[in-house]
């Protein structure tokens, strides 16, 4: 039996060693327990390697977020057929300045009869056409009443798009006010055939879903700002409804429709 130290002795080599190495285990194991919890705190460590998908930019909105900025801006359009008493189109407009004037898709308010526009707050006003161009299937809308609180839409760089790069698409489809759908770009610079046979070119290609009452309303993106009007969609078949296709025109182009739009020139294409 190995007799105890006594009381002062200073221990042998043997025991230093093992004690030593005990210690030495004990901060291993704690180092290697805070590194695995908090991950290293060291100035002098290696930066992480990027990840295949990045975190969105800090500016990124939700698709809901995107639908509560536009929405106090998006119009409800409805034309009538000569005499007021049936509506022969219904669409959708966008407040695109501080006066009123509304982007619209042309093919929605053409003919002879009366526009009347609904606000989202209600607000009822009947619409002028303040200028057109049919190349581009787009019209430019002044009221004779406005909303007691405006709400221009925030207009973006439709320059700036690539493909696949997030949109939402608000509007009326088939009387559905305020719906709004969510997808990519899918192509850029594309052309389409109008309603009225023309060919319209220069478009943005997307799949969010759109139908009938979506021509006219506002192709977002996801800071909120307006960078496209909805006015065609493509099906083989005729139908006239949404099978993963539809078409905008960019917002620089719009505002340029008939002159230099509202305020002067849009942003740049």
């Amino acid at each position: 039996m190995t007799e105890p130290e006594p009381a002062g002795r200073t221990p042998s080599p043997t025991r230093r060693r093992l004690g030593f190495g005990a210690v030495a285990v004990l901060l291993l194991a704690a180092t290697a327990f805070l590194a695995f919890r908090w991950g290293s705190g060291s100035a002098d460590s290696a930066a992480p390697v990027p990840t295949a998908s990045p975190s969105p930019s800090a500016t990124a909105l939700s698709a809901a977020e995107v639908y509560q900025a536009l929405k106090p801006s998006v119009v409800t359009i409805e034309a009538t057929a000569p005499g007021g008493s049936e509506v022969r189109s219904t669409g959708t407009g966008v407040i695109a300045s501080a006066e009123g004037v509304i982007l619209t898709a042309r093919h929605v308010v053409v003919g002879d009869g009366a526009i009347r526009v609904t606000f989202a707050d209600g607000t009822q006003a009947l619409a002028t056409v303040a200028a057109e161009d049919a190349s581009i299937d787009i019209a430019l809308l002044t009221v004779d009443a406005l909303p007691g609180v405006l709400v221009p839409a925030k207009l973006g760089n439709s320059g700036r798009l690539a493909i696949g790069h997030e949109v939402v698409a608000i509007g009326n489809p088939f009387g559905l006010t305020g719906s709004a759908t969510s997808g990519v770009v899918s192509g850029l610079d594309r052309a389409a055939g109008g309603t009225d046979g023309s060919r319209l070119s220069g478009l943005i290609q997307f799949d969010a879903a759109v139908n009938p009452g979506n021509s006219g309303g506002p192709l977002v993106n996801m800071r909120g700002e307006t960078i496209g009007i909805v006015v065609a969609l493509a099906n083989p078949t005729g139908a006239g409804t949404f099978i993963g296709i539809g078409f905008a025109v960019p917002i620089g182009s719009a505002l340029g429709a008939g002159g230099e739009g509202p305020g002067g020139r849009g942003p740049e294409q």
